[in-house]
């Protein structure tokens, strides 16, 4: 039975990393689908949400089906724990890629390059990208130290995300035409700000089943 138990765990981690890896492509062809304006990309990245409900729901009968054969405890027990929250964290990263690609099919103009730069979007998701690659290499390695980066990138995200609002209203004043592309731009913004957030959440998981420790809500010293 432990060596059933550890070969199920086995393919459970692969089925998250497999998802991380997902996610993480989901995310970069719905930016460059955005960027360019390439309605087949994001045609893409719409179709591909069905493999991605598809391997959130394995992961979850996987881990219902571990916790009911094996009654795991202690790391097992947090393990899948956070893999069940890393899961829905991660499909909801994949839900976002979905909407911005709905923009890209919905919508017949690209969004101005003078408007991206304005708001820092290629720092935005050269961010993003960064702290997708911390928890890709963390959650192989089991690495912490790697994983802890993740927190303060999420800050820059933050901070494009709070001077937005000002710099877009900025722009329409000067330019009422852009109104239309820049509250699309606005609602981008905000996903991949929350994107940062939902990788942050992931991050926390991490941490929590390699050292047992409970990050998410802890006072700042």
């Amino acid at each position: 039975m432990i060596i059933n138990a550890e070969h199920q765990r086995d393919v459970i981690n692969q089925a998250g990393f497999d998802m991380l890896r997902l996610c993480n492509s989901q995310i970069d062809k719905a930016k460059e689908a955005f960027v360019t304006h390439d309605s087949d990309l994001a045609e893409e990245v719409i179709h591909k949400e069905n493999r991605v409900n598809a391997l959130d729901l394995k992961i979850e009968k996987d881990c219902e089906k571990f916790l009911a054969l094996y009654n795991p405890v202690a790391n097992d027990l947090r393990f899948i724990m956070a893999i069940r929250k890393i899961n829905f964290d991660l499909e909801r990263i994949a839900d976002h890629a979905y909407g911005i690609s709905r923009y890209v099919v919905d919508e017949d103009k690209k969004i101005a390059p003078h408007l991206l730069k304005t708001l820092q979007f290629d720092l935005m998701y050269d961010t993003i990208t960064s702290m997708f690659e911390d928890i890709t290499q963390a959650y192989e390695e089991k690495n912490v130290k790697i994983v802890r980066k993740v927190f303060k990138k999420d800050k820059i995200l933050d901070k494009i995300n709070s001077n937005s609002f000002s710099l877009l209203e900025t722009e329409i004043i000067k330019d009422t035409s852009i109104t239309g592309q820049a509250l699309i731009l606005f609602s981008v913004i905000k996903k991949f700000e929350r994107v940062g957030d939902l990788l942050k959440n992931v991050a926390e998981e991490i941490i929590f089943y390699t050292e047992a420790e409970i990050v998410k809500h802890k006072k700042k010293k």
